[in-house]
């Protein structure tokens, strides 16, 4: 099977208020983006919780990061016309289209949701196996790019089974 391209979100928190800090994705050829994202005037959520999971401060958004026009401009350009999975489509659609008002454009590619093209046998695989590959790819960081990565290499090895 060919691989699939993935997205994942890093974001300040969760719920009302939470806005994207990271997109990172992968594609079918294993090339990669990630970027971190300067915070619009108005976006103050911050959970001290999903920093201490991410590791990335609010500061750090503002030494680092790009504008949302800028990565909004990138992922159109490399996403267009693709169907994009995630694992956790409700937040990360979400987050999308935060990042895209605040670019004032429009997303070039389609979200989809994971589980809707996972059978319920490898659904009932599915932890496990990411598990296995997280521990065997030794990623260090938990980043946007890497869960994306993650995310596309589990389902390559689900669908090898």
């Amino acid at each position: 099977m060919t691989a699939l391209p993935f997205i994942d979100i890093e974001a300040s928190g969760f719920g009302a208020g939470s806005y994207p800090i990271e997109v990172g994705f992968i594609l079918p050829d294993g090339s990669s983006y990630c970027s971190l994202i300067i915070p619009e005037d108005d976006w103050k959520h911050w959970d001290s919780a999903a920093e201490k999971v991410h590791g990335i401060t609010r500061e750090l958004l503002f030494q680092h990061g790009r504008s949302c026009a800028e990565v909004a401009r990138v992922m159109n350009e490399r996403l267009r016309g693709a169907t994009v999975f995630t694992d956790a489509w409700y937040h990360d659609y979400t987050w999308i289209s935060r990042l895209f008002d605040a670019a004032e454009a429009s997303p070039a590619f389609k979200l989809q949701d994971l589980r809707e093209v996972l059978a319920d046998a490898q659904l009932a695989r599915w932890d496990d196996l990411k598990q296995q590959v997280i521990s065997e790819l030794s990623l260090t960081r938990h980043r946007a790019s890497h869960d994306a990565s993650i995310l596309q290499s589990t389902l390559l090895r689900l669908n090898s089974l």
